[in-house]
């Protein structure tokens, strides 16, 4: 083929044989089993937000051609784009930041379809999972729902599914995960705005997922949610959860795990490095409410999912910051609260809860307005054998106590700083068989009538080598309590 370059008016010619910047139109079609890419203008979608482009969007992904582009556009949809991944391939839906799918009809704007519903280790996989399933990707694509039953992206029986850059907003719930998936990645996603949850596990057999770096905000039924089923191995990490549970919905969590109804629940889960706040004015709001109670089935008796470290968190502005119900080992360290309208920590009927160093403060700068109407405080009831070491409690108001410990046994409660706080800094309320000891448990504001540490009831508790601004209110034979340094 022949092609002319025009230098200082002299007409060269070059003659260029099988070279890559031949007419594109003539080159030759890839090799079978190697993906190329396609845009969705090929197959006749206009982008235009007027054009219904249902039908030339999902022929492009049955064309199998792998990576489908959309180029700068809107994408006005009527019914879920349905990607079949062991009918197409491997498949990837890619963006770049500049095309938006509108979804005017119910359901998912793309359902993800596998057949992989077995667990991650290798020797359960069958040939077409790596051969045509493995790691679907969207990448760079917003999503907006125009419909009261949109949804924004739906899997089941996903391999590797991996969600990236992605905005999701107005829509019923923002990534819908059903039945069965394995190690799933979702990162840099905003979701921002819908009406259900933001990432919603529904009654899924899901282990392996990571969490990162998302905004996920204003979400009304919640932020990161699982309900029931048999969910493990959840990482959330470095992502700003704000105020996703509304006044007119359901109580609801930036951060909710709910076992109950599943034969498994949710367990072996780390939230570390994120921001959880707002809203107070919702009702029973929290930043992290785990449940849980689960039933295994086959008539054994219910019991606590756990194993969850929540870490490094910045917490505010809700009724209860961290809320804990039938819960069995957990780990908390190393977070702020704040604005704890009801308590900063609630622990129910829960086992084995490690509390390690924690900053529970009444600081300044947040008390103006409504947020001099937080209480603050740390409560556990009706827990057994929890451990409670370094905590920095300052100015819980309106509440029996700075740290209260209510009808539980087997607590060990060391090295803790109370401060000016309410009626009392420490009350032990119907304790037995537990450990307190060496805490500074003062109120030096003026004109101060609270008690440092109250004790009722109980029995065979040691309670030593604490310093008091108060002597100790003792009432009935609570145990041991001897060289506590008071005035």
């Amino acid at each position: 083929m022949a092609r002319r370059l025009y230098h200082s008016g002299t007409v060269v010619t070059l003659l260029i044989s099988g070279l890559a910047f031949g007419n594109p139109t003539t080159q030759p079609e890839p090799a079978a089993g190697v993906l190329s890419t396609t845009t969705l203008r090929d197959f006749g979608a206009r982008g235009d937000g007027r054009a219904d482009d249902t039908a030339a969007i999902q022929k492009a992904i049955e064309s199998g051609k792998g990576v489908v582009q959309f180029p700068k556009g809107v994408y006005r949809i009527t019914r879920p784009i349905v990607i079949d991944l062991n009918k197409v391939g491997y498949t990837a839906l890619t963006g770049n930041g500049v095309a938006q799918i509108v979804m005017a009809g119910p359901g998912p704007a793309f359902r993800i379809i596998g057949t992989h519903f077995k667990s991650a280790a290798p020797s359960g996989f069958a040939p077409e999972i790596w051969d045509r399933q493995r790691m679907p990707l969207v990448d760079g694509i917003a999503i907006l729902g125009a419909h009261d039953k949109a949804v924004g992206i739906e899997a089941s029986g996903t391999m590797q599914l991996t969600i990236s850059r992605v905005l999701i907003r107005k829509a019923l719930h923002g990534i819908h995960l059903v039945k069965n998936n394995r190690n799933i990645t979702i990162s840099d996603c905003h979701i921002y705005d819908n009406r259900g949850a933001g990432i919603y596990f529904d009654d899924a057999n899901l282990h392996q997922s990571n969490i990162t770096g998302c905004h996920i905000s204003y979400n009304d039924g919640g932020g990161i949610v699982t309900r029931a089923g048999n969910v493990r191995n959840i990482h959330i990490t470095g992502c700003d959860l704000e105020s996703n549970m509304s006044p007119g919905a359901k109580p609801s969590a930036n951060v909710l795990i709910d076992s109950r109804g599943g034969s498994h629940g949710t367990a072996e889960v780390a939230i570390t490095g994120c921001t959880l706040q707002h809203n107070s004015t919702s009702p029973d709001s929290a930043n992290i409410r785990i449940i849980g109670r689960s039933t295994p089935g086959d008539g054994q008796e219910q019991v606590r999912e756990g194993h969850v470290t929540i870490s490094g968190n910045v917490l505010s502005d809700v009724q209860v910051n961290i809320h804990l119900s039938h819960c069995r080992g957990v780990a908390i360290t190393g977070n702020t609260f704040w604005m704890g309208y009801r308590h900063d920590l609630l622990a129910e009927d829960s086992s084995n809860i490690v509390v390690g160093p924690n900053n529970f403060d009444r600081n300044p700068r947040y008390t103006y307005g409504v947020g001099a109407k937080a209480n603050h405080g740390v409560v556990f009831r009706n827990c057994e054998d929890c451990t409670l070491t370094g905590l920095h409690i300052n100015g819980v108001q309106k509440a029996p106590a700075g740290l209260l410990i209510a009808n539980c046994r087997r607590m060990n409660i060391t090295g803790c700083t109370i401060l000016n706080c309410d009626n009392a800094g420490l009350l032990l309320d119907n304790v037995a068989h537990s450990h307190l000891s060496g805490c500074i448990i003062r109120d030096d504001r003026p004109n101060s009538t609270s008690a440092s540490l109250k004790i009722t009831g109980g029995e065979g508790n040691m309670i030593v080598n604490n310093m008091l601004g108060t002597p100790p209110v003792v009432s009935g034979q609570v145990g041991v309590v001897r060289d506590n340094v008071h005035p």
